[in-house]
C-alpha cells in the first residue's frame, strides 16, 4: 500500500498551486479553488456546484486555518481525472467563522476519495507541516510538503476534526 502522502503528492502538479488568491468568504473561496481544478482540466464547472453543495452540507474546515473542500458524490460524473489543487489566502477567508488560509480542493472519481481526505487530514494534523504550507511562498515548498516522507512510520491513529469527523 503506498505511504500517507503518496498519493496526494501525486494528484499535485505546481500548475494546480496558487498562494496569493483573495477571496470575499467561503463561498468565493470554493468557488476559486473549483475554478483551478477546472483550469487544469481535472473536472467539468459544473463540478464547483457539486463542492458548494458539500460545503452547504457539511462544513470541510479542518481547523489550524486548513479546509478541504470536495464534491458530492453526485458530483464525481463531472470529475475527468482524481487531483487536487491548493489555494493559499494569505489575508484569510471567512469561513463561517473560521478564518481559511489554505484551500486543498480535492477531485476524486472513485472509492479513493475519503482516503485522500483521510491521508491529507493525517498531513495537516501536524502542527509544523501544517504552519510550512500556511506560509509557503513558492508551489515547489507546497510540493515538498505533501511529498511522502520516508522516515515516517505508519500509524493508525484516528483524530478527530473541529467537526467530530474521524479521519
Amino acid at each position: 500500500m503506498r505511504s500517507v502522502s503518496d498519493r496526494a503528492a501525486g494528484l499535485l502538479s505546481r500548475e494546480a498551486i496558487r498562494l496569493d488568491a483573495r477571496a470575499t468568504g467561503r463561498d468565493h473561496a470554493v468557488r476559486l479553488c473549483g475554478q483551478v481544478l477546472v483550469d487544469i482540466g481535472a473536472v467539468e464547472p459544473g463540478y464547483i456546484d457539486a463542492m458548494l453543495e458539500r460545503e452547504r452540507s457539511i462544513s470541510t474546515y479542518l481547523g489550524e486555518g486548513v479546509a478541504i473542500p470536495h464534491g458530492t458524490n453526485e458530483g464525481r460524473d463531472l470529475i475527468h481525472r482524481d487531483a487536487l489543487a491548493v489555494v493559499r489566502f494569505p489575508d484569510g477567508a471567512d469561513w463561517n467563522g473560521n478564518e481559511v488560509t489554505v484551500c486543498i480542493a480535492i477531485a476524486a472519481r472513485g472509492g479513493g476519495h475519503m482516503e485522500i481526505l483521510a491521508e491529507l487530514a493525517e498531513i495537516l494534523m501536524d502542527p509544523d507541516r501544517a504552519r510550512a504550507l500556511r506560509e509557503a511562498a513558492e508551489p515547489e515548498q507546497v510540493l515538498a510538503l505533501l511529498a511522502p516522507r520516508a522516515q515516517e512510520a505508519p500509524t493508525d491513529t484516528k483524530q478527530p476534526t473541529e467537526q467530530g469527523h474521524t479521519v
